[in-house]
């Protein structure tokens, strides 16, 4: 995988930068930052959904079924006083077409992200598919 090299331009923004990309984050202005780029826990939930997202078309691709019109949700739940995650939900969510019969097995798949499988095993997830209105 390589080194990630992280640098720090200024204020309370942190850079990350690994192979040939560059990621910026920040704080937002309540906690002394400029709101310039996303918080880093924020990229970190931003990646388990784009980690269930790529195994949802992939196994869609795989299938010939088409994605237009699909699109994922993700929303964490905290316990309550907390800072800590104690639920994921993640929704796929799919057009009236998408096959019934293709629900629980995408569903599979979403949960094999290997981003998600490095949470804590404490941490529950919920991942559905909901169909969408034309």
């Amino acid at each position: 995988m390589g080194t990630f090299n992280i640098t720090f331009p200024g204020n309370k923004k942190v850079d990350i930068h690994f192979k040939k990309f560059e990621l910026s984050t920040d704080q937002r202005k309540e906690n002394g930052g400029d709101e310039s780029a996303p918080e880093p826990f924020e990229l970190f939930l931003a990646s388990l959904g784009a980690c269930a997202g790529i195994y949802a078309k992939s196994f869609c691709d795989s299938r010939k079924l088409s994605t237009k019109g699909m699109h994922l949700t993700l929303e964490p739940f905290f316990k309550e006083g907390q800072k800590l995650m104690e639920k994921i939900e993640f929704r796929l969510h799919v057009t009236p077409d998408f096959p019934e019969k293709y629900i629980k097995a995408v569903i599979k798949s979403m949960n094999g992200c290997a981003v998600k499988n490095q949470l804590h095993p404490d941490l529950k997830t919920d991942t559905t598919v909901v169909y969408t209105k034309e």
